[in-house]
């Protein structure tokens, strides 16, 4: 029965969720001291903290790579035909969002940095909540919001190598070209090892974390020069054998650690009014209403004008209901506000509420409308 659960889709998400609401339920207890202490507690160089959020979640990212290059080769995004709906409409779930957080924090440039906390999708929970809702749900649905997610996945991390780093070392970011340059050689000479990949990829950790870009993105490098085709027809390509080593580490420990140590807030000294600030406002706003403006409305666009198909055996609605699902930031959101406010922990909490706060609302009406627009079409003659 638990071995079952495991390996069911929903289970990643609803471990992440329970070790968040474990977070906020220390955070609110005589137990923070010990929680606080335990997360600023130096290992090494690093607090304990950091290395959850720079070095643990760079396998995180390691795996988000490697979905997202399996998708690019030969999956749901192996031709530009099919990547040009996910694609666009992540692009549209991610401007809108932005631009809806930027209209709501116009007056407070302090808040500005957190622009880009409410553009990210968290997968694992979107997929989660289809999978909750049943298979009723067309297939064709599912596969546009993995789509999307994958390549809002691909974007986030772009935002992130490019707005979020500061402070370059040049001198270390020519050691990481180098480690560039190694990975991409392994690829080519066709070493289909996995364990020199992984050799060289500590190495470019380093020097990616002293180059002042986040120390994750040296795990998307990784799965980028991963092969994606084994050495015969019949092997097994060394990029699905780390990818299916790393997905049970990842979603039932690295991810839920990574909740743990960042999803407690403290509410004690908080007020009411704060939780509709303009800085948690925006976050809300940005994931509940840009996400589904953002990604409904390009989609609508894209197909009126002629430029892309409707997806098979779906209708408008379950486009709409999909499009509100991907305001479930979390994971990836809670991630980029850990960098955007790094400095600030007063404005941290507020845009984790302000992420959580918009995630459950669009988990509960997306929810609500994909099994209403999903029974209601079961139910026609």
């Amino acid at each position: 029965m638990l071995i079952r659960f495991f390996r069911s889709e929903p289970a990643a998400a609803l471990v992440l969720l329970a070790a968040s609401a474990a977070a906020m339920l220390v955070a609110n207890t005589p137990l923070y001291d010990n929680y606080h202490h335990a997360l600023t507690h130096s290992i090494g160089h690093l607090t304990l903290h950091e290395w959850i959020n720079d070095a643990l979640m760079a396998l995180f990212f390691l795996m988000v790579g490697l979905e997202i290059k399996r998708e690019m080769v030969y999956g749901a995004l192996s031709t530009w035909g099919d990547r040009l709906l996910p694609g666009l409409a992540a692009l549209g779930g991610m401007i809108v969002p932005a631009l809806i957080f930027l209209l709501v924090n116009h007056n407070s440039p302090n808040h500005r940095a957190g622009w880009a906390v409410p553009t990210a999708t968290d997968i694992a929970f979107a997929l989660g909540v289809l999978t909750l809702i049943g298979n009723r749900v067309p297939a064709a649905v599912r596969i546009l919001l993995v789509g999307i997610a994958i390549i809002d996945d691909l974007l986030a991390i772009l935002v992130i190598a490019t707005f979020y780093s500061s402070g370059v070392s040049f001198g270390w970011l020519g050691v990481s070209a180098v480690g560039l340059a190694a990975l991409v050689l392994l690829n080519r000479s066709s070493v289909y090892a996995i364990w020199p990949y992984m050799l060289v990829g500590i190495g470019l950790w380093i020097s990616v974390f002293n180059s002042g870009i986040h120390a994750t993105l040296a795990g998307v490098i990784v799965a980028m020069c991963i092969p994606a085709r084994g050495s015969s027809e019949t092997s097994p390509a060394p990029l699905n054998i780390l990818e299916h080593r790393l997905v049970y580490w990842v979603n039932f420990g690295i991810v839920p650690l990574f909740g743990f140590a960042n999803a407690g807030v403290p509410l004690g000294g908080m007020h009411p009014g704060d939780v509709i600030s303009t800085l948690p406002l925006g976050i809300i706003l940005g994931l509940f209403l840009g996400k589904q403006i953002g990604i409904f409305a390009t989609i609508w666009m894209l197909v009126r004008i002629g430029i892309a198909r409707m997806p098979t055996r779906t209708t408008w609605p379950q486009i709409h209901a999909m499009a509100v699902l991907c305001g479930i930031g979390f994971t990836m959101s809670i991630f980029i506000a850990g960098l955007a406010f790094s400095g600030d922990l007063e404005y941290l909490d507020l845009a984790k509420i302000g992420v959580i706060a918009g995630s459950v609302i669009s988990a509960a009406i997306g929810t609500i409308l994909m099994r209403r627009h999903t029974e209601r079409r079961e139910s026609l003659p």
